[in-house]
């Protein structure tokens, strides 16, 4: 495959870096032209210690030389960065091939899925052109070869399965769910769920307030499926529990080490900072939120974590708001 890829962050790196191996010519485009040039003249890729680009990996500080000869194009862009991305695209390129979405979120405002902002940007005439790719997958491993699975969909059929043969290796899995809203809003909340973990670990509540976090916010993600028309049950695969386990539990998790300096006093954007990555989390906890006012759907975790980002409630007085709410019945 030509493969013309945008993002050049650590897991852009880390999945374009995969496909280059696999035979594919894969050619990166990123907003920041600087970064391209240290990352083609260094192979280095500052959040992937010890890792080295191959090279064969391209880079092209022009989106349109990303995209020329491409016949799938691959995005692992910011969330803010999707739509304005995607304009920009349609602008160049008309006759568009596959497109493969790794980012992770919903659009705020609109509270659209990655895959209906496309379709959005792109119209009706090119949505079997579009599909994703979501499930525990951190950018470090990936870096490294070290075996993951993961999960690809498609509005259409075909090019699902262009999407499991392109990425298929023997150490990174991608098994095909045609349920293509259900797979892309696990890895769109789950993010929301990290930061309250990691706020949780942070503030040195342990393992059994991480786990009634984690399976409370499945319940979460799972009751706010259904107004995307998911099927829930997506939710209990890769793209859903386990990409929300790995995401709320490892180190390497961007969003859970933000959770955790968000207890130890620092502010949202000194958090942030320390990050050094895009924390899409934050991002989604507006959207969610907006989701689940539209549709009269209590989402607690998130509430939370909105209230301690972005209203100043303390850590500690958000948690134990949480755990005195009051006890019903265990719905699943």
């Amino acid at each position: 495959m030509n493969i013309g890829y945008l993002g050049a962050g650590a897991w852009g790196t880390a999945l374009a870096s995969l496909l280059a191996t696999g035979g594919h010519r894969v050619a990166v485009w990123d907003k920041e032209s600087s970064h391209l040039k240290t990352l083609d003249k260094t192979r280095r890729h500052p959040k992937l210690e010890g890792f080295v680009i191959p090279s064969s990996v391209k880079y092209a500080v022009e989106l349109e030389e990303a995209l020329e000869d491409a016949n799938m194009i691959v995005e692992s862009v910011t969330s803010e960065g999707v739509r304005p991305v995607f304009e920009n695209i349609f602008k160049i390129k008309k006759d568009l091939c596959s497109i493969v979405l790794t980012s992770k979120g919903i659009e705020q405002k609109t509270g659209l899925l990655f895959p209906e902002v496309l379709v959005d940007v792109l119209g009706e005439e090119n949505r079997s052109k579009i599909g994703c790719l979501s499930g525990p997958s951190l950018a470090d491993e990936i870096a490294k070869g070290m075996p993951a699975s993961l999960v690809c969909s498609a509005y259409d059929k075909n090019v699902m399965k262009q999407i499991k043969e392109t990425f298929n290796t023997s150490h990174f899995r991608v098994y095909p769910n045609s349920d293509i809203n259900g797979v892309s809003f696990g890895g769109a909340i789950k993010n929301i769920i990290a930061i309250a973990c990691g706020i949780s670990d942070g503030l040195g509540f342990g393992d059994n307030a991480k786990a009634a976090l984690m399976t409370r916010g499945l319940h979460e993600i799972r009751k706010l499926s259904v107004t995307k028309g998911a099927n829930p049950e997506t939710l209990n695969g890769l793209s859903g529990l386990g990409d929300l386990f790995v995401t709320c539990s490892s180190i390497l998790s961007r969003n859970y080490r933000f959770g955790q300096l968000i207890a130890k006093g620092y502010s949202l954007e000194k958090a942030k900072e320390e990050i050094g990555m895009v924390v899409e989390g934050a991002y989604s906890c507006i959207s969610a939120l907006e989701l689940g006012k539209k549709y009269d759907i209590a989402v607690p975790i998130t509430e939370a974590t909105y209230a301690i980002l972005y209203q100043g409630m303390p850590p500690k007085k958000a948690v134990n708001s949480l755990l005195q709410r009051a006890v019903k019945e265990e719905h699943l």
